[in-house]
């Protein structure tokens, strides 16, 4: 069967499911190209309000495939540099996503798969989840940005730590170090995130889309650039229309319903 992508429907929720059976969901060019085609279908979509990534069965992804790594070692190396790129592209689309993206992980996320996980606004493990930068253990280097995703989550010790050894984390240790968000019983990683996405589905999208800008540029940022894009950002909101939806069912001790 082939690698692919799938995609469902939960209510307000848009779930995307790395599948590539017999191979623990290892990662495909296809896959990137349908990531990257889902997130914008769910950007124009209003109906949607939060993305759960997760993988098929009782792994989240293996990262890449070595025997393709091999076949590309003997072509040009633009060939290498292109698959690179998409990936990249899908990563930089999921950091960009107006709405939540949550990474749903049971059993391993390793390589670019881990990569993925992090590029994720919120990560909800199963215990017996299995966190793992093994290039190094190939001779590689890291790639979907996970060398920088680890160096602005962890202290520098811990992340060179991860990505020098190679070795498994497990969900409670980077629980603890403040990456995963929750951590649930094996087998109910997908069912928490879902119930997590329905209950973000209930902010407003607007200031959702605001938030997550704000966190995005913040390390770019200086702190009086950061200033001036956090006014910006609250009188935008508060002349939207969510704002005054917000205002006003507080006001009136009811449930906000933005549209």
């Amino acid at each position: 069967m082939p690698a692919e992508l799938l995609a469902s429907r939960h209510d307000q929720t848009l779930v995307l499911t790395l599948s590539n059976p017999g191979a623990k969901n290892a990662l495909h060019p296809d896959m990137y190209a349908a990531g990257i085609e889902a997130l914008e279908t769910a950007e124009r979509d209003h109906e949607v309000r939060a993305i759960v990534l997760t993988g098929a069965g009782a792994v989240f992804c293996a990262g890449g495939n070595l025997h393709r790594l091999l076949e590309n070692r003997a072509k040009e190396r633009t060939v290498q540099a292109d698959s690179i790129d998409r990936l990249h592209g899908w990563v930089a689309a999921i950091r960009d996503c107006s709405k939540p993206v949550i990474a749903a992980v049971e059993g391993p996320a390793a390589g670019a798969g881990f990569s993925l996980v992090l590029a994720c606004d919120l990560i909800v493990a199963a215990q017996s989840a299995k966190f793992v930068m093994a290039y190094s253990k190939v001779g590689l280097t890291p790639d979907g940005g996970g060398s920088w995703f680890l160096s602005q989550a962890l202290p520098r010790q811990l992340a060179t730590e991860i990505l020098l050894e190679g070795q498994p984390v497990s969900a409670a240790r980077l629980q603890q170090a403040g990456v995963v968000n929750r951590v649930s019983a094996d087998g109910e990683a997908l069912t928490a995130a879902l119930a997590w996405s329905e209950q973000l589905a209930a902010i407003s999208p607007h200031a959702t889309m605001n938030i997550k800008a704000l966190l995005r540029d913040a390390p770019s940022n200086t702190l009086q650039a950061h200033f001036e894009a956090e006014k910006q950002s609250f009188v935008d909101s508060l002349h939207h229309r969510d704002g005054l939806e917000g205002i006003t069912a507080f006001l009136e001790k009811r449930k906000a319903v933005y549209k």
